[in-house]
């Protein structure tokens, strides 16, 4: 398409220059259309050039990949854990390299034969599994219920997370999906965090992983956890009382983080108070909590 382009211009440059010969006379004649057919002579595009370039755009657009291609790609071996515990999970290649961490990884394979594995001793299977399932169907269990901050039913999952295994689990995979590079797993991830009703040492659990295991950076995840032990610690403190204080401990960032946020909480109700006397704050929750003694 290039080449004939050039070579329309070629052929239309002799007419070009007599039409400028043209203009010349007219404005020795004191006409004003020189100006006229000097733009006419510098039109960026020869006739139909902006379909042409339309259709370069339309060129541009990558074609669709079909699912049986990606499950054409060559497998790869996945080494998770270490010793005796190793899990051996297997993936096709095309759909791994939509991470940016496995397609690094890939690039470093040789179409030699070899063996394709990638060791990941220090992953958890399950949260692997979740990641995986995300890579084939776009989603990982339990799915949300569309409309609704819940989660689809398993009679072999409690509807109460006493252990804060169900908050960990969801956890673990938003921490897997931020080291391979799938935002879209992470904020899915996040987003089923919230739909989960748990405890307070469910909580204290999962705040210990996510402090031990997210940047100080990652309010994502870490403003939450503060502002629901700002508000809710002076109740649910009595249920893990021992648990939070270990925690504050351990992770001093914690204790800070919410400190601050009851100082904020404190700063702006007298603020509130001030501005509208007699009115009641309402209390903000970042998800249903249940007492451990009712569950």
């Amino acid at each position: 398409m290039a080449d004939s382009f050039k070579d329309e211009i070629i052929q239309d440059a002799p007419a070009a220059s007599t039409t400028a010969s043209a203009a010349d006379v007219e404005m020795a004649e004191g006409g004003g259309t020189s100006a006229t057919a000097a733009a006419a002579a510098e039109l960026p595009f020869a006739e139909g050039g902006e379909d042409d370039g339309a259709q370069q755009q339309q060129e541009k657009i990558p074609p669709r990949v079909s699912f049986a291609q990606y499950l054409a790609t060559p497998t790869v071996t996945l080494l998770v854990g270490t010793g005796e515990n190793v899990t051996i999970l297997t993936a096709h290649q095309g759909l791994l390299v939509k991470s940016p961490y496995f397609e690094a990884a890939c690039a470093q394979f040789a179409d030699d034969g070899s063996p394709r594995q990638i060791e990941l001793p220090d992953e958890d299977v399950d949260a692997m599994g979740c990641f995986l399932e995300y890579l084939y169907t776009g989603d990982y269990f339990p799915r949300k219920v569309p409309g609704q901050r819940a989660l689809e039913k398993d009679p072999t999952i409690p509807d109460v997370d006493l252990s804060g295994d169900q908050l960990l689990k969801h956890a673990r995979v938003y921490t897997l999906a931020g080291k391979f590079g799938l935002q879209s797993l992470r904020s899915l991830a996040s987003n089923k965090i919230h739909c989960v009703n748990s405890t307070a040492k469910g909580e204290i659990a999962y705040a210990r992983f996510v402090y031990a295991n997210t940047s100080k950076d990652d309010t994502v995840v870490r403003v939450p956890i503060a502002n629901f032990w700002a508000t809710r610690s002076h109740t649910l403190r009595a249920e893990a009382e021992e648990e939070f204080r270990d925690l504050c401990l351990e992770f001093p960032q914690f204790g800070y983080d919410v400190l601050t946020r009851v100082l904020d909480e404190k700063l702006r109700r007298e603020r509130n108070e001030k501005m509208h006397p007699g009115s009641t704050p309402g209390s903000a929750r970042k998800r249903p909590r249940h007492s451990s003694t009712a569950a």
